[in-house]
């Protein structure tokens, strides 16, 4: 049996989706509710979204999370929006007046954030010949869920711990 390879397993950056850095959280939002990923005959949507700047260097990644996270309004009370219940007496008490239209319209207005305030940095890549054992030691190791694929420096694809366990699935079953 030969050894599996990442590039065996990996998704081709075609196929994944990827925006630049001065894309809005609404765009991207929009970007991963289009997308949907297809890999030996099974679908899903993304999670993560790659983000580059203009010479195509990869900067950095934004999870479903970070979206949400990049949405929320900044009190001054420090009070989370999300933590709010509007109809609860709590919500009564908070300075600023949130009927659900208040809430709508910030979080539409901090839709309009760029992706780069609030991505992630790639910490953490492997390489296009490396051995799947190696992705799955770096995912397990920094808790990650994807990894960019790089090939003579640049990036080629993503492997998913998704598309590694339905492999390593096949094997063992």
């Amino acid at each position: 049996m030969n050894p599996i390879k990442v590039g065996d397993v990996m998704i081709p950056l075609a196929h994944y989706p990827h925006i630049p850095y001065w894309f809005t959280l609404r765009q991207a939002m929009v970007e991963m509710e289009k997308s949907e990923i297809e890999m030996d005959g099974r679908k899903s949507l993304p999670r993560i979204i790659l983000v580059f700047d203009e010479a195509y260097q990869l900067l950095g990644m934004i999870r479903r999370r970070d979206i949400l996270r990049g949405l929320e309004p900044n009190f001054s009370d420090g009070q989370s929006l999300y933590k709010q219940d509007i109809a609860s007496e709590e919500h009564a008490s908070c300075s600023e007046d949130l009927s659900f239209d208040r809430i709508v319209n910030l979080l539409k207005e901090h839709a309009e954030r760029p992706v780069r305030e609030v991505m992630l940095p790639i910490e953490v890549t492997v390489e296009f010949e490396d051995f799947i054992t190696n992705a799955i030691y770096k995912m397990v190791e920094n808790n990650l869920s994807l990894i960019p694929v790089l090939k003579d420096g640049q990036v080629v694809g993503v492997i998913r711990s998704v598309d590694v366990f339905q492999r390593l699935a096949k094997l063992i079953m």
